[in-house]
Parts: C-alpha cells; sequence; structure tokens
C-alpha cells in the first residue's frame, strides 16, 4: 500500500505535528508499505528520510504568517497524479476543499487526520459574541462529507464531529516513544521542586497561567522553580510576566533526547491548555515519569490514570498549583510509577496497528465501489 501524508503545518518547529507525522510515516515502512510526506516550504525538494520520503514543494506563504507555507491545488494535484497513492492521508482542514475532488475522480480514499478542534483552537482569537461552534459545526459537516473517514485521536476532539452527526470518525489514539522518553534512574535530588511546562508561547495554549501558578506557589512558601520549554510570539510578554520568579526560558528544542532528559528530571509537568485534542506532550511527559497538571477542559483529562499519575484541575492559576500541591502528597516512586505506567498504554504500535487496518478496509471497500461501476458499464 502505498501511503501519501499532506502536511501544510510541518515545518522544524512544529512540534506535535511534524512527530506524530514522522511516527506513522516509520510505522508505514516498518510494516511494509510505501509512505511520501508532502509538505509546503520555500523551493521544491525531496529527500529520503528514516521516515520515508519527504517531498516538499514551493509555496506561498500563509497570509497571516511568515513562518508557514500552504500548498496549492495545481501543483499537488499535478504530484498526486504522479505518485499514484493507494491512500490519502491528510493533516490540516484546509486543503480538503480541494483534494476531495481529486480523491474521488481518482478513487482514492482520502483520510482527514483532525489535529485541532476548531472551535476549541480559536476561542482566544474571536470576540464573545462571535458565532464560534455555529462555523465549527458547518466546518466539520462539510468536511465530514468530504472526507472518506476522519481520524481522531481523543473523545473531547471526536465531540466536535458528533455535534453534528457525522458517522466516518474512528478514534484512534497516538502513541508515544517509550524507549526516547524514558524515567531516569534514581531519585531526585534535594532542593526546590523542579516544575516544567513544554508548550507553544502562543494563545491557546494559556502557558502565562503555569508562570501565574509557580508565584502562588512561591508566595504561599514552596520551593518551586519552573523551566519553560517550548517558543512563540508571546514568549516576550510571559518573559516579562516571569520577571523576578525562578522561571528560565529554554526555548525551542530540537533534541527529542534533550527533551525527555529535561523532562525526565521535573518532579511534575505543568500544562495549562484547554485546547488539546490529544496532548502528545503530555503523554511524553507522563512516559518520562513526570506526572502531570491539566485543566479538566479539553483532552488532557483523558490522559490522567491512575492515582499520582496526574491531577485534573479547574486550569486557573490557583486550580493549577493546587493540583502541584495535590500530586507532591503522592510518594516520588509512586506517582512516577503511576505516570509511567499511564504513558506504556500507549505505544505507537497500537496507533499504525489501527491506522494501516482502517486504511486496509478503505482501500478495500474503493475496489469493490470501482468494481462494481465496471461492471455496469
Amino acid at each position: 500500500m502505498k501511503i501519501v501524508q499532506l502536511a501544510n503545518f510541518y515545518t522544524p518547529t512544529s512540534g506535535g505535528l511534524r512527530t506524530t507525522v514522522d511516527e506513522l510515516g516509520r510505522g508505514y515502512l516498518d510494516a511494509g508499505h510505501e509512505r511520501v510526506l508532502v509538505v509546503p516550504g520555500d523551493a521544491y525538494a525531496t529527500e529520503d528520510t528514516p521516515a520515508g520520503r519527504r517531498v516538499t514543494l514551493s509555496s506561498p506563504q500563509f497570509f497571516w504568517s511568515k513562518t508557514y507555507h500552504v500548498l496549492t491545488s495545481r501543483q499537488t494535484c499535478r504530484l498526486l497524479d504522479e505518485e499514484q497513492p493507494d491512500v490519502l492521508e491528510v493533516s490540516d482542514k484546509l486543503s480538503v476543499a480541494w483534494l476531495a475532488p481529486w480523491a474521488r475522480r481518482r478513487g482514492v480514499p482520502l483520510v482527514l487526520f483532525s489535529h485541532e478542534r476548531i472551535d476549541a483552537i480559536l476561542r482566544t482569537r474571536v470576540p464573545d459574541w462571535f458565532p464560534l461552534v455555529a462555523l465549527a459545526n458547518a466546518s466539520n459537516s462539510r468536511l465530514s462529507r468530504r472526507a472518506d473517514e476522519i481520524v481522531v485521536t481523543s473523545n473531547f476532539a471526536a465531540a466536535e464531529f458528533a455535534r453534528v452527526g457525522a458517522t466516518n470518525v474512528s478514534r484512534i489514539p497516538l502513541g508515544v516513544d517509550l524507549d526516547v522518553f524514558r524515567p531516569r534512574l534514581g531519585k531526585s535530588a534535594p532542593g526546590p521542586v523542579k516544575l516544567v511546562t513544554l508548550s507553544r508561547l502562543s494563545g491557546e495554549k494559556n502557558a502565562d497561567l503555569a508562570v501565574e501558578a509557580l508565584r502562588i506557589l512561591c508566595a504561599d512558601g514552596v520551593d518551586a522553580e519552573l523551566t519553560m520549554i517550548g517558543d512563540g510570539p508571546l514568549r516576550s510578554r510571559i518573559e516579562a510576566l516571569a520577571d523576578g520568579l525562578p522561571v528560565t526560558f529554554a526555548g525551542h528544542i530540537a533534541s527529542r533526547e534533550t527533551i525527555a532528559s529535561m523532562v525526565g528530571a521535573a518532579d511534575i509537568a505543568v500544562f495549562p491548555s484547554p485546547a488539546e485534542t490529544f496532548g502528545l506532550a503530555l503523554l511524553e511527559s507522563l512516559a518520562c515519569g513526570t506526572p502531570i497538571v491539566v485543566p479538566s477542559e479539553g483532552a488532557a483529562p483523558e490522559l490522567v490514570g491512575d492515582v499520582g499519575s496526574g491531577a485534573v484541575t479547574d486550569g486557573s492559576p490557583m486550580g493549577l498549583a493546587r493540583g502541584v500541591r495535590a500530586l507532591l502528597t503522592v510518594p516520588e516512586v509512586q506517582r512516577r510509577k503511576a505516570a509511567r505506567v499511564t504513558a506504556q498504554r500507549y505505544p505507537w504500535s497500537a496507533t499504525i496497528e489501527r491506522l494501516l487496518a482502517l486504511y486496509s478496509d478503505l482501500t478495500r471497500h474503493e475496489e469493490s465501489v470501482n468494481w462494481q461501476a465496471a461492471q455496469r458499464r
């Protein structure tokens, strides 16, 4: 089976989406399939990677961003005609409108991999009066009609499609590399409580709330410090907010091994975002044996497992601080074990197996439809 993936928002700093697309690619290759990834960029390039072949198409910049480019229909469809995929896996919702007609004409199943929930991701970017839910419903209804199948990774992500009565939705959780992200040996050294936040520093992630939670903890006499891993448009504002507090800004870190080491050295990971549709960084923290503090909104609570693996809060700075305090009452060995055991339920192999089974069913169905159409001619 030849699987072609398309991803508009795939860049060296795009975090979870890049990790997901590449891990899936490696899994497809290991299972004996061919994988081609198509992404936009400054100039045309083709490269063989450990996750399969990657083709970069020269593409215009996205209208509101200097970081992202966007695939265009003409050159992308021309490339797809050359590649002749068996399955088209699309990792952004913008391209489905013009990819769906191409896929239907060619008899290729189109699978939308939904990485974000429209109403959650836009909530901080529109005024309160804006009819966001109605807009999301209209968009999701169109997407469900255009795609052969929609893959979501959590109940929270599935809910926006359930609202519009979509029936072509499969819930398949993501996975984690349990070899790279693993607990460090030994107990933590005496000293301050080490907190870590791994997040893009943008509005929907609410990373500033982790700083405010630290402020509350310090004011209450808790000896704690925070390391923020990640970068984004709000970094300077959050740095100003953290002035006078024990906060270290590590910026974007490309090495997954370095991230694993830093997260594994922390006592607790704080994730304030209410918009997570899965939370790959949360799962990576759990795999490192580092319990998580999360808000009750979004998909994050779905990853909290046994006692000590995490704390679900109201998402406010006070709530996050209370979540940290609650986890500190659990013995370190117990909470680190609970976190790791929770992550072990999510190997990438399980994700790959379920996706390939879905793709096999879709291709068989398409072959049957094509055969019946040929018989009627």
